[in-house]
């Protein structure tokens, strides 16, 4: 089944193109079931991009999911002001809803400290509203590693090199998030920052849910199973790592071909697309376990319910 997004939403033809099923909101406002309502924070700078990479993967289930888009007071130098002031909405807008699922973003900050941020007092406003608005939310790369300081106080840590490419990772423990993943599973990374097991561990609300030898953490749930937060990449498209390692390298940043990216690590060569699979199944897997199975009929219902861990 469908997702509910505006029909004038840049990604709502791209998907239809690509015959992923997706609903305007007349056709949806006339079923008689509840969607879910998923609310996606974009913080990266091409948001058009990353818009189009959730939705197409949030459109791979039999649920409908009603979609809104949330920004923070961020001047944005890669997205039009009509893009934005059409499509997205602020915290003033969203404050009083409530969702059955949240997506923050990664974002180009990782070399701050959190509180350089521009936006941070806003970010740690909306991580603090989660949890009694959203019943299932869900941190990738930076707002994973803003999320485990802000809820849980891990402490990121800078990589002596950008951590950039494909890299194989192993579920630690069973879980609904992981359900038919193969044994070893590549996803994408790209960033200059980690966590350290050992200051999860250390957290008796925290478990770590899967872990790469080469890339380190991967995936960390709290026990309550309604916060996860994801250091890589799994929505990337194809060509995302290739893009960037282009970039970087006219900007004439230090940048190494990508790891487990271009066949013979020849970057003339098509990349390999090799996590799409672990990547539809991930994100069907939060939406079916993690959020439809799991929230209340009546999201209102949240605003009671505890939200630590």
């Amino acid at each position: 089944m469908p997702i509910r997004i505006p029909e004038n939403l840049p990604a709502y033809e791209t998907l239809e193109q690509e015959n992923i099923f997706v609903m305007p909101k007349y056709r949806a406002e006339h079923q008689d079931i509840r969607p879910l309502r998923v609310l996606i924070l974009n913080l990266m700078p091409k948001k058009i991009e990353t818009e189009t990479q959730l939705m197409r993967l949030l459109s791979n289930t039999p649920l409908q999911v009603d979609v809104e888009l949330l920004q923070v007071e961020h001047i944005s130098k890669n997205t039009s002001i009509s893009h934005l002031e059409t499509f997205y909405k602020t915290f003033d807008d969203v404050k009083d809803k409530f969702y059955d699922g949240m997506i923050l973003t990664g974002a180009p900050v990782e070399r701050l400290d959190f509180n350089e941020v521009d936006y941070w007092n806003e970010l740690c406003e909306i991580m603090r509203w989660t949890r009694r608005h959203v019943y299932s939310t869900l941190y990738i790369c930076w707002a994973a590693m803003a999320g485990l300081y802000f809820h849980y106080n891990i402490p990121k840590y800078p990589l002596e090199k950008k951590l950039f490419g494909v890299f194989p990772h192993k579920a630690e423990i069973e879980t609904p998030l992981l359900r038919g993943f193969d044994d070893i599973f590549p996803v994408p990374h790209s960033r200059h920052s980690e966590v350290h097991r050992s200051d999860i561990e250390q957290c008796e609300s925290l478990q770590v849910l899967s872990y790469s030898p080469l890339a380190g953490v991967y995936m960390v749930a709290s026990r309550n199973g309604r916060e996860y937060f994801i250091t890589g990449h799994a929505e990337y498209e194809r060509d995302t790592l290739k893009q960037e390692y282009f970039r970087d390298l006219e900007r004439g940043l230090p940048i190494e071909v990508p790891f487990n990216y271009f066949p013979g690590d020849n970057p003339n060569c098509e990349p390999k697309f090799s996590w799409r699979c672990h990547a539809n199944l991930m994100y069907s897997n939060w939406l079916n376990y993690c959020v439809y199975q799991m929230t209340p009929f009546d999201i209102t219902e949240l605003r009671n319910m505890e939200g630590k861990a």
